[in-house]
């Protein structure tokens, strides 16, 4: 769907009776793409018009960064090596749970608390009852993927040059006057369609924490981090301009929220708009920094697992 198109912010929810903000029945009745309809061929075309020097940038934390104490109570990754005699050869087996480590959130994950439905008004039965069905799995995504162009807001850089007090570990929202001053100072110029990634340095404050810390903070119930701030007007900007979101943090928006709903409810449940968590950003903020270029082709697959929850994001930027 072009920009031009696009109902405004001020319609939605587009029908009676749809949970708020909503945009159920845009794309179809039966959509499991969301705002991914957004990256038409046109827009990813376009978006390869980035790619001028071939250097590419991995985006993915590794699967066993959070080790033995991942937050949430998420089960730990687990490799299991073994050899099969008579021949020289090894196989591995890997158990992990999808969202330990840098993920893009499915529609499935999170859904309208309150009226217990998720993207185009699926049901819990729908997903984990007796009868369930593989709607709104992550798979679907896996055809075309998640494929455009991105955008590095640097927090972590922008506020320390500020001199701003940050703690990666305490609740704290990020306005979207803030994000715009980034982009600003950046030269970001964003367009219709983006994948817009947020840097706040939490990557960079875990892996300064001793094991010993990070167990103290996994036990927080719940646990606090740092995130984009609930309100209308973020939710306009994102509704206006991206095609998805993502950051080096674990929840992408100020957790837990500070008003009576969640981002998360609106971008999954309401408009099927992917949120990618735990993104490993450090190498790709040094890039932009150095070459002074905050914009790039991304490129991502998710695994084609029909009926998935969440999905490691296999990303890559490319410059």
């Amino acid at each position: 769907m072009p920009p031009q198109n696009l109902p405004p912010f001020s319609a939605l929810p587009l029908r009676e009776g749809d949970p708020h903000h909503s945009a159920w029945g845009l794309y179809g009745e039966n959509d499991e793409l969301g705002f991914l309809n957004r990256l038409t061929d046109d827009i990813v075309l376009e978006a390869a018009k980035e790619i001028k020097s071939g250097v590419r940038v991995s985006l993915n934390w590794p699967l066993d960064a959070q080790g033995d104490i991942p937050f949430f109570g998420r089960q730990i990754f687990h490799q299991h090596v073994y050899q099969k005699p008579p021949r020289i050869i090894h196989d591995d087996v890997w158990t992990f749970n999808t969202q330990s480590s840098s993920q893009w959130d499915g529609l499935r994950h999170y859904g309208y608390q309150k009226e217990q439905v998720f993207y185009n008004g699926v049901t819990v039965q729908d997903i984990s009852g007796e009868n369930a069905s593989k709607v709104n799995g992550i798979g679907a995504w896996s055809e075309k993927g998640i494929v455009g162009r991105g955008v590095l807001l640097d927090y972590h850089s922008w506020r320390i040059k500020k001199g701003l007090p940050f703690d990666a570990f305490q609740s704290a929202s990020i306005p979207l006057s803030q994000l715009k001053e980034i982009a600003k100072e950046q030269g970001v110029e964003i367009k219709f369609g983006d994948i817009l990634l947020l840097r706040v340095g939490w990557i960079d404050a875990y892996n300064s924490k001793s094991k010993s810390e990070k167990m103290v903070l996994t036990k927080a119930s719940p646990p606090s981090f740092p995130g984009v701030e609930q309100s209308e007007e973020m939710l306009e900007w994102i509704w206006n301009n991206f095609s998805a979101v993502a950051g080096d943090h674990p929840s992408f928006e100020c957790w837990p929220t500070q008003k009576e709903f969640a981002l998360h409810e609106v971008l999954l449940g309401g408009w099927g708009c992917p949120i990618g968590e735990l993104f490993d950003l450090e190498a790709l903020a040094d890039h932009c920094a150095k070459t002074g270029r905050y914009s790039f082709f991304v490129t991502s697959e998710v695994c084609n697992v029909p009926g998935g929850v969440a999905s490691p994001p296999n990303i890559l930027a490319i410059f």
